[in-house]
This record gives C-alpha cells, structure tokens and sequence, in this order.
C-alpha cells in the first residue's frame, strides 16, 4: 500500500537558508510477516524557495525571529498551510549550528512541523548530507570509484571519502567563503575568529585582492593536506573542526575529487572578486589552481543546494515482542543511527570494538546502534558480541537489531552493564541517516518511528 506526504525541508547554513517542499510517495515492499521495508518510490519536487542569506544579528548570531518569518512568506510563496505538512526536517548546519541562539532557530521554525526531525547538523552529518546531495554517492556506487567529496561552504569544509557508494569517513575543516566579509569596495566588516595567527587583516581594514588571495591560499592548504595531496603541517590541525574516526586522506591515484557548496560555483565560474560580499570567489579561484583541480575532478550535480534536505518521511509500527529494556526513560526522540554492517558480524572483537567506536565518533549526540542482517549461529557467537558492545556503547545502550535476538542480546549485555539503561528491541530495519523515536511499551513490544532523511537523489 502506497502513502502520499507532504513534506518540507528546511536548511539553515552559515551563508544561507532555503527550504524545498515535496510529495512523496511511501511505499511498503515488505510482506504482512517481515519488517516493514519502506522506500520512497517517488518524490516530487512541488516548490524550492529562493536562496536567502541567513539573517543575522549583533555578534554575528543568527535572528530566529527574521527566519521565521522567512520561513512563514515562504509557505506563502508555495501555497501550503502548516496543518498540511505531514512530515520533513529541519537541519541547522555550518557555522551556524555552534551559534549560541540555534536552539532558539529550532523553537522558532518549530511550528512549522508536523513529525519533523529537529537536529543540528554535526560535521559528519552535514557531510554525509553533502556527498549524497551532490550525487558523490551515487556516482561513487555507479562507476565504483572512489570519490573524495568536498563541500564547500560558507564556513567549513564538510568532507568524505565514498568507496562502492558507502562513506568510509568524514572529515571538516574551517574553511569557507564567509570567515571573511567585506563590502564592494573590499571593506572588511567581519573576520572570523578561526583565522586568528593567519590573517593580518582587521576589521575595517580595505582588502585588495592579493590580501585575500594570500589567506585563500593558506586555506587552499589544508584543503590539500586533507585530501592526502600536500603533507600535513600544524596549519591542518589548526583549522580542522572535529576529529571524526579514522580519517586517513586518500591520493589522486585513487580518487575522483569531487566539490560542492557555495564556493563550487566560483571554481569553474569566473565572478567579480567581492560579487558576494566575501572571499568565496576568490577561495573558488585559489582551489582552481591548485593540486585539488591537477587530477580528476568534478563538480556536483547541486552546489549551493547539496545539502538541503528534501524531505523526513516516518513511519509507526510496533518492535519485535522478544526485547529487553533495562532503566531506560521513555519516550525517545529523534534517535540517529548508526549502523553496524552485517559483514562486521565476523570481525574479530578487538576489531569489531574498534569498528564501533570509529562509527560513534562520527556522531554527536546519542545514537541507537542498528544491526541489520545480524544473526548469531549460536549462544556463544551472541555473548561475545555482548562483551564487545558493552564495552564500547555509551549509557544508555541503545540497539535495534532486525532480527528477533534483542532479548537474549540485551540480557547478555546487562551481565557486564549491571544497573546501566539498556534497550534493545528487534523487528526493526535501520539505515544510516534514519532517525528512531521509541514510545512507551505497549504490551511485549515497543512503538517506534522511523523517520529518514531524504534527499532528491
């Protein structure tokens, strides 16, 4: 049976604020006896917004106040009421999701949803985000190559390393066209506080375009050093904003570079230097000549639009009956996941520990750990993924296995997590980029929402 939504996505970014409104249609592949297996079988793009320029106040902190009312002319625009939004999301990324007031954004736009999902964009969601918004994912699982997806933005650089379309790891640094503004006649009114030791300019200062172009350069840098083209400096470490898993670069050899985001416009596309009030098209430039554009490159098929969410579709259903739930306060909101291969399953435990931990570190608040396909051939096969997992999960342990194994898994874990929150339920497929909500139990079994951020490819 196939179900219609309407949906909206908003995206608030550091240089800009957009929304797309879309119809999906949610269809249910899985049989009366399987877990459901939704797939959007069709979305269709019914309005996209202009691109704004997200609106800020004194102190350079965003003005939820002026996005809200954005937002409002923009349902205007598109001709939608709030009661008719089914479903979507609001993402809060860059720059802007440190800002001190982004809750506020977020009590702000909230009216405006029905089951949204409501998160903060950390680097490696807005990377991951960025490479499938892009098409690097999707190119990457077409042509099997690897793909080293740049998105560059207005202030940082959201990277990942995609092989077979699955994303290895992620990656960002402070790098994007806003960390300095300045007027048309090259007036600086703001420098950004990640350029302190590496810029001489001052606020108020007139910039020429050799003063730009100089720190462009220094920023082109470590672009390089985290692609694996130039070797690493301390100027890397300076401006890298997280430390994300395992993130080991990759070579040219090897790797289709790929680019997104505001600045991806300015590569290829010639622009007056201080067109947009920034140093976007002359960073643009700096990258053009530089060893990131020697080998082979591409640019997205969406730049500036690459990480807009189109939609978060949910679905309700019940878990599995055989779970375990252990000191858990319930419900549960707008759960990540985060999802362990079912090829991880014959990892040794050392490795399978560190697996895990490369996957949690790349997220930013409490996942639930999804074990698709995870089947144990015996007790023993079950207790030593038990150890390993209460060993590297964060309290509380949160698991969904699609399996009907959660009761004696958490039963297992609890012998080493004595007293500590435990839920595990099965009968429930995740995929990365899903979202989990758990209820209250009803009878043996759980209700639980699905919510999956979509984009339009």
């Amino acid at each position: 049976m196939a179900e219609a939504l309407l949906s909206v996505g908003l995206d608030v970014g550091t240089t800009s604020t957009q929304m797309i409104v879309s119809r999906l249609t949610v269809t249910n592949n899985a049989s009366a006896f399987t877990v459901p297996e939704l797939e959007i079988s069709n979305r269709e793009i019914l309005y996209r917004s202009a691109v704004h320029f997200t609106p800020l106040l004194e102190g350079n902190l965003v003005d939820g106040d002026k996005i809200r009312q954005l937002v409002e002319e923009e349902y205007q625009n598109a001709g939608i009421s709030r009661d008719e939004v089914d479903t979507g999301a609001v993402i809060i990324t860059g720059e802007t999701s440190r800002r001190e007031n982004a809750k506020a954004v977020l009590s702000a736009l909230s009216e405006y949803a029905g089951e949204f999902v409501v998160a903060t964009a950390g680097p490696a969601l807005e990377s991951i985000l960025a490479a499938r918004g892009a098409g690097a994912v999707a190119e990457s699982r077409a042509t099997g190559q690897r793909v080293f997806h740049m998105d560059i933005g207005g202030g940082t650089s959201n990277m990942a390393l995609i092989e077979n379309g699955e994303i290895l790891c992620t990656d960002c640094l402070n790098v994007g066209g806003r960390l300095i503004k300045l007027d048309g006649e090259g007036r600086i009114h703001y420098i950004s506080p990640v350029l302190t030791g590496l810029c001489k300019l001052s606020p108020g200062d007139r910039a020429t375009e050799e003063d730009l172009a100089s720190v462009a350069a220094l920023l082109v840098q470590a672009l390089e050093m985290a692609a694996g083209l130039r070797e690493p400096t301390p100027l890397l470490q300076q401006l890298r904003s997280a430390e994300l898993g395992d993130f080991r670069g990759c070579t040219v050899e090897n790797a289709v570079i790929s680019f997104s985001g505001g600045v991806a416009d300015c590569i290829e596309k010639e622009h007056a230097p201080f067109a947009f009030g920034d140093m976007g098209p002359i960073l643009g430039r700096e990258i053009r000549k530089s060893r990131l554009c020697q080998g082979r490159y591409r640019i997205g098929q969406e730049t500036i639009r690459a990480t807009v969410i189109g939609a978060g579709c949910h679905s309700a259903q019940l878990s599995g009956s055989t779970v375990f739930c252990q000191n858990v306060s319930l419900p549960l909101k707008n759960r990540p996941a985060v999802v362990l291969e079912k090829e991880a399953q014959a990892l040794s435990a050392p490795e399978l520990g560190e697996r895990i931990r490369q996957k949690l570190a790349q997220q930013d608040t409490l996942p639930v750990l999804a074990l698709p396909g995870w089947k144990a051939e015996n007790y023993g096969c079950l207790r030593k993924w038990a150890e390993v997992l209460a060993r590297a999960l964060p309290s509380p342990v949160l698991i969904a296995a699609e399996t009907d194994m959660a009761k004696a898994l958490g039963q297992a874990i609890a012998l080493h997590r004595r007293g500590d929150g435990i839920l595990c339920i099965d009968r429930v497929k995740l995929a990365q980029g899903d979202y989990l909500d758990v209820g209250n139990p009803v009878g043996p079994a759980f209700p639980v929402v699905i919510k999956t951020l979509i984009l339009e490819r």
